[in-house]
């Protein structure tokens, strides 16, 4: 997912200074002193347990835990493809659900990707775009990493749309809205990993790794929204 373009702007930004000044970045004082301490984290914490999730947890178990959030992930997708009146992929996105919900268990297997239903991505970051919403001033959350105020918006209409948000009904508000929070922060692993290694990579070749990371997600958000059906690769146990 952009990452042919991440390398590009990976190899240009590594001998061209960036523009100290980007037109669309008005917090970017504070925006570079977030994106200290998420490097931090991302070094010192998240990489480390990202490692651990890729080289040390069975494989088996990672396919089932890519499977079952891929699942979980089609109310929303299906909602936001009927929001982009894109009928045909919210009704391919039904049926996979409904077969992977039957015969794949649950969600457990992924019998749709083998009758050829892929996995669709879609947000409503990305449906806020299609009906002209600008994305604002980026932003480099905490922890969160690089944003807009539009995809801010965006994932909280997503998690409200998340079955996870609403499963177990026992449970304490709070307890189930971290629960989601630490599933979704957490999966899948190896795109988590994926990331990792890109982003230390730009801090350690780019001459302001900041603004490398800032244009990477500008690019790579742009081509989500412009390419519009983005598709998940499916994990397979026999990789």
């Amino acid at each position: 997912m952009g990452i042919a373009m991440a390398a590009a702007c990976l190899a240009g930004c590594a001998t061209t200074p960036l523009p100290a000044v980007a037109p669309d970045d008005p917090f970017e004082r504070t925006n570079r002193e977030n994106y200290k301490v998420n490097d931090w984290l991302v070094r010192n914490v998240t990489l480390p347990v990202a490692w651990v999730a890729v080289h040390v947890v069975p494989k088996p178990i990672s396919v089932i835990a890519h499977n079952v959030m891929s699942n979980l992930d089609a109310p929303v997708v299906f909602t936001n493809k009927v929001l982009q009146g894109k009928l045909d992929d919210a009704g391919r996105t039904a049926l996979r659900f409904t077969v992977n919900s039957t015969i794949g268990l649950g969600g457990i297997l992924d019998p749709a990707t083998k009758v050829g239903l892929p996995q669709l991505h879609a947000d409503f970051g990305q449906t806020l775009a299609s009906y002209g919403v600008p994305s604002g001033p980026f932003l480099m959350m905490p922890v969160m990493g690089p944003n807009t105020p539009r995809d801010l918006l965006g994932d909280a209409v997503d998690f409200a749309l998340d079955p996870l948000t609403y499963v177990p009904a026992s449970a304490p508000l709070v307890q189930r809205l971290g629960t989601t929070a630490l599933i979704r922060v957490g999966s899948p692993f190896e795109d988590n990993a994926r990331n990792m290694v890109m982003r230390t990579a730009l801090s350690q070749q780019s001459l302001d790794p900041y603004a490398t990371a800032r244009s990477v997600y500008r690019q790579t958000r742009e081509e989500e929204i412009e390419g519009g059906q983005m598709t998940a690769p499916p994990l397979d146990v026999d990789q």
